[in-house]
């Protein structure tokens, strides 16, 4: 490799790494506002938070990556043509083709990067997330017993607790239950302890008042109680028997043992297959894209008013292939023999990098037409 390819290689993953860190921050700040509100508000602590913040990275990371790369390569490409470093080479006798080498590098690296995100980072993440998930669900005293919070343990229920005592007896305690449509009950309690009882947890309520409302027909019910048990494990249960994310099965278990996954786990061969090849055409993808946003700006000389038009065909191309990706998925879901075509998108982005590149290499010849010659180099009369 050349020094002129180093150099341009390494402006290619100096901005490949600005653009991927401003992507992740800007998704991860939108994800981690729903995170912050699920767990904070369940009364996790903020280290919970920080790790499930950063098990969720790699798949943000998977999403970015490619427009990342992309990004990178038309912003470095527009730097070297605004600077006429591209026009030296070409000067010098250097091909489009020849230019494009450290692009094709650069492409080679990124998708090196996907493919370990996809098939090595990405399982792991997602099935310690949900090991992560289950661990806090089961935890009761984490999910309930913070005072001073309106807690919101389960859809359509609301826990609070003014003071908890060092000895675990909890002060006014109210306790809303709305996840029956008809009706909604509420509880209200002086006093309340955390009894557990094996895989049973109760909330003993003592000295309160317990109101049951009816929608229909707009009344309401109230019993007063010296002491009041309620089964609180549906709060916190989950189905343990549930099956594995597909993201989380390992990529050498699905091609190995596809078969026992499909049986075990309940997905289909379509699903697998397309899970399977996708994590490997996520990877080839980025030599795609890389290409395209190179190749795209060398189709335009020279111009003071730079290559905006070039990098705006580019961004079209990018999109075109994410919209040819969603629509090859589908036959393969239903199909688990169609699998190739999930590397559609990637061989249709090379094929126009191609294209553009022989463009570029011969610009007048194809936008003009060749001209016949006669012998000795004259042109022929029209």
């Amino acid at each position: 490799m050349s020094r002129y390819d180093r150099y341009v290689l390494s402006q290619y993953l100096l901005f490949f790494g600005f653009f991927a860190l401003v992507l992740v921050a800007v998704f991860w700040i939108n994800r981690a506002v729903v995170l912050f509100d699920r767990l904070i508000g369940g009364g996790q602590s903020a280290m919970v938070f920080l790790e499930f913040t950063a098990l969720t990275l790699p798949n943000l990371i998977r999403m970015v990556l490619p427009m990342a790369a992309f990004a990178a390569s038309v912003y470095v490409t527009n730097r070297l043509s605004s600077e006429s470093e591209l026009t030296v080479m070409q000067a010098t006798g250097s091909s489009p083709w020849r230019l494009a080498r450290p692009a094709l590098v650069f492409g080679l690296i990124a998708a090196a990067m996907m493919g370990i995100l996809t098939n090595v980072l990405m399982p792991a993440s997602v099935s310690q997330l949900a090991v992560r998930e289950a661990e806090v669900a089961r935890n009761v005293a984490a999910k309930l017993l913070t005072e001073g919070s309106f807690l919101h343990p389960a859809p359509g229920v609301t826990f609070y607790i003014r003071k908890i005592d060092p000895d675990g007896r909890l002060h006014d305690v109210f306790l809303s239950d709305r996840r029956e449509p008809a009706y909604t009950i509420t509880y209200t309690g002086a006093e309340a302890f955390l009894v557990r009882d094996g895989a049973q947890s109760n909330l003993i309520m003592v000295d309160g008042l317990a109101q049951r409302l009816d929608h229909e027909t707009r009344t309401l019910s109230t019993t007063v109680f010296a002491d009041f048990s309620y089964d609180i494990s549906s709060l916190i249960r989950r189905d343990e028997s549930r099956i594995r994310n597909i993201r989380a099965i390992p990529t050498l278990e699905i091609i190995t043992d596809g078969d026992a996954v499909t049986a075990r786990e309940g997905y289909s061969a379509g699903q697998l297959a397309e899970e399977l090849h996708l994590r490997f055409a996520r990877a080839v993808i980025c030599v795609a894209v890389t290409l395209i946003g190179f190749s795209t700006l060398m189709l335009g000389s020279y111009s003071r008013f730079g290559v905006w038009r070039q990098a705006l065909l580019a961004f079209v191309l990018l999109v075109m292939l994410e919209v040819l990706r969603g629509v090859v998925s589908e036959p393969v879901l239903n199909n688990a023999e169609l699998w190739p075509l999930i590397y559609l998108p990637t061989l249709v982005g090379l094929g126009i990098a191609a294209f553009f590149l022989h463009i570029a290499s011969r610009p007048l010849s194809v936008l003009l037409g060749r001209r016949g010659h006669v012998p000795g180099g004259a042109e022929a009369a029209p």
